[in-house]
Order: C-alpha cells, then structure tokens, then sequence
C-alpha cells in the first residue's frame, strides 16, 4: 500500500477480479484477485505491486424454485419453495513496479 524506500519503477496499471473463480467466501476471492495480479505483473517484469485497494462489486443474483403441484388437476392448492442469494465479487488494482536491486 505504501511505496517502497528505495528507487522502483512504475511499469503499469493493473486491475483484476474473482470473476469466474469458483471462491466462495470474501477471504478466498481476494487471494484470487492478489493471485491474478501477481501474475500479470510478473509477465511485464514487475516484481512487485504497490496496491491501490480490494473491494466488493455486485456481480448479480441467483435464484432456484421448485413447485409441486398435485397431478389430479382437481386441487387449486400446490406447494412452492424458493430461495435467493445475492452475488459479490472482490476486485483490485495497483500499479506493477520493478524495485532496482541495491
């Protein structure tokens, strides 16, 4: 987060997402989201990242139901159930840098 002391280099601005990782609590997306920019520094030929932030975006809803209604065609009555979540993503982004060796 905070600038390394000695000279570095500003190579490039990155930012990632957990987007189509199977993560599903806060803690492994985000370690998916270091992990993807860990890696796209390291093929500009930063090594490191001066971090801006992680954070939580929507990233939609899902929902399931199922309904059970009775095959006599006599009853006006069925049975529902149904559920929903609401889906979160992490994301990131901070600036590749090459630290120059001292």
């Amino acid at each position: 987060m905070e600038p390394p002391r000695g000279p570095y280099v500003e190579i490039a601005n990155l930012s990632a997402s957990s987007r189509g990782s199977f993560a599903i609590t806060s803690p492994a997306k985000i370690d998916i989201v270091m992990q993807r920019l860990k890696n796209e520094a390291a093929k500009l030929g930063a090594n490191g990242i001066l971090m801006h932030g992680v954070g939580h975006e929507a990233a939609g809803k899902m929902g399931a139901q199922i309904d059970v209604d009775g095959d006599t065609g006599h009853s006006p009555y069925g049975v529902g159930f149904g559920t929903s979540a609401f889906l979160l993503r992490e994301n990131g982004d901070g600036v590749a840098i090459y630290i120059e060796p001292r």
